[in-house]
């Protein structure tokens, strides 16, 4: 199963990355859809698009509004968006009000409820987050491969979603400070590096990938992946259109 990673930036995109899109080609799933979201056409393979957000906000929504170009000349059968049903809601009034975006988009609404949901060929479990107004994360699961997102919360490793992911052949989970910045973490609702590394190590996870960086940074190490490398070893960090195999 291929991972593309579409945007990897929080808060807003820099020169490096758009902010947070992921996307499942062969599923026709994306995870997310934040500035990114514009690259989804071109990765386009099935007939069938499944849009799952984290929560709502502009970093991760904004990129709906990019739906009419996404399907300009091509005949998707169905484009259904999921996730709790108050975030939802909260979309469909505020970014998609008339005075802001008039046109309709060409999707369905689907709330996700607690437990398991199949979409796409996965078995989709939401993970809640701790993250100011509420953030979930997802755990994805077919015959022989799972993968987790987890982002938009402060990691710990005796964190509750920690035994949700327990496992999983990849983990993307976000990082957007480096170590020393916990203060700030805690205030925003955001990770920092050592804490995440220690989440997977925790999880036994077969490969950590972080993303969800400062913009402000727009380094090629934002977090300092050293650090994360010497608590688990078998982490990377993302940047905008790599490709992930597991």
């Amino acid at each position: 199963m291929q991972l593309l990673l579409l945007g990897t930036a929080g808060y807003h995109p820099n020169e490096r990355r758009q902010t947070a899109c992921l996307m499942l080609p062969e599923a026709g799933i994306v995870l997310d859809a934040g500035t990114g979201f514009f690259r989804v056409r071109e990765h386009l393979q099935t007939p069938t698009l499944d849009v799952l957000l984290t929560h709502a906000h502009l970093d991760h929504v904004v990129g709906l509004t990019y739906l009419l170009s996404t399907v300009w000349e091509r005949k998707l059968e169905r484009i259904t968006v999921h996730g709790d049903a108050a975030k939802l809601a909260a979309v469909r009034e505020h970014l998609l009000a008339a005075e802001l975006f008039p046109a309709p988009l060409p999707c369905d609404w689907q709330p996700l409820s607690a437990g398991t949901a199949e979409i796409a060929g996965a078995r989709v479990t939401p993970i809640a987050l701790a993250h100011p107004g509420g953030s979930v994360g997802y755990r994805l699961d077919w015959p022989g491969r799972s993968f987790a997102y987890v982002t938009d919360t402060t990691a710990a490793a005796d964190s509750a979603y920690v035994a949700a992911i327990r496992g999983v052949d990849l983990l993307v989970h976000e990082c957007n400070f480096r170590d020393g910045q916990e203060a700030w973490a805690m205030k925003t609702g955001h990770s920092c590096t050592s804490a995440v590394a220690a989440v997977a190590r925790q999880a036994a996870v077969r490969r950590l990938v972080l993303l969800h960086f400062n913009p402000l940074d727009d380094s090629h190490d934002p977090v300092d992946l050293p650090a994360a490398r010497a608590i688990f070893p078998a982490t990377d960090l993302g940047f905008d259109g790599m490709s992930l195999e597991f």
